[in-house]
């Protein structure tokens, strides 16, 4: 059975039908609508017609729906739909308005969310995978990374979620935090990020603090074929906004049935290729790689000088 799915949509009614139309497909019984309201009169039917996109069900549903009347921003109206939702809901899948899902993400997450509801040490069930190859015969692996673009969890695990990331300077701290990071990049770049979220300088997004929860209490799953396909790139998005190709990527088929590892150990490799493609391991090299050649001319010509 398809578990309870709360879908967030704001002002894209294009984007939200796709997605709309996946979740259709997979006929859940329960369907959270969550929306952010307008920020002007210019995105009132925008944001009309998106909502409208998001409840027109047709099959037998309990549609339950939380519509902002004014706009509370990405960040606060995730946080508190995230709240609303899993106050109802002891688990469930949830959604974006520009996350469309494959067939195969509904069934994936029931699994998950029914083989590892009691486990404690499994955190967070993500639609995604960024790997260069395939390297289990298993049909999904455990990552330090709860990706959030199409995702499943508990009650439980949103009880950990400290906004505010109250604990983050003593785990900073502490010797703990050495053994999270897999490379000196990875450690730079996700320490920025923590402190910045736990500072208030990032004011936009919510996840990094969902993250930091999951990446200190847990692992989660990451699947072993791509099941979720970003299509909000673009001057119409809040975060992504250039051409990023890695958004909308294909499908690929999930084993049937699903073939379950038989021990509970991090895919470290997995997760490099992750910082590497689906965050900015690559370009973090390049620069450094560019930056290292750019000076070579410049310490050739400082020893001519000298010499």
């Amino acid at each position: 059975m398809t578990p309870a799915v709360l879908l967030v949509v704001y002002r894209r009614p294009e984007e939200t039908a796709r997605v709309f139309d996946a979740i259709a497909a997979a006929r859940p019984q329960r369907l959270f609508v969550a929306a952010d309201g307008p920020r002007n009169g210019v995105e009132a039917h925008a944001c009309a017609a998106s909502r409208a996109a998001a409840t027109r069900v047709t099959w037998p549903c309990d549609v339950v729906t939380d519509f902002s009347e004014r706009n509370v921003g990405c960040r606060t109206r995730m946080m508190s739909a995230l709240s609303w939702f899993f106050s109802q809901v002891d688990e469930g899948v949830v959604l974006e308005d520009d996350c469309v899902p494959s067939p195969d993400f509904f069934r994936f997450c029931a699994a998950m969310l029914d083989r590892y509801r009691d486990d404690e040490r499994i955190v967070h069930v993500s639609g995604e995978t960024y790997q260069r190859a395939r390297r289990t015969p298993y049909s999904y692996a455990f990552s330090k990374y709860p990706l959030t673009w199409g995702w499943a969890s508990w009650r439980r695990t949103w009880r950990l979620f400290d906004p505010d990331m109250r604990t983050w300077p003593s785990f900073r701290a502490s010797s703990d935090a050495a053994a999270l990071w897999d490379t000196p990049d990875e450690a730079v770049y996700l320490t920025q990020a923590f402190q910045q979220m736990h500072d208030g300088a990032i004011s936009t997004t919510w996840d990094y603090a969902w993250w930091y929860a999951c990446m200190t209490q847990g692992l989660s799953i990451r699947p072993a074929a791509n099941l979720v396909m970003n299509v909000g790139g673009g001057a119409g998005a809040t975060h992504t906004g250039g051409d990023i190709g890695f958004l909308c990527r294909s499908f690929e088929p999930l084993d049937d049935p699903i073939r379950h590892p038989p021990w509970v150990v991090r895919d470290k490799a997995g997760d490099m290729d992750t910082f590497d493609l689906r965050l900015p391991g690559e370009a973090m090299r390049r620069q450094r790689t560019l930056a290292h050649h750019l000076r070579r001319p410049f310490r050739w010509l400082s020893r001519s000088l000298r010499g």
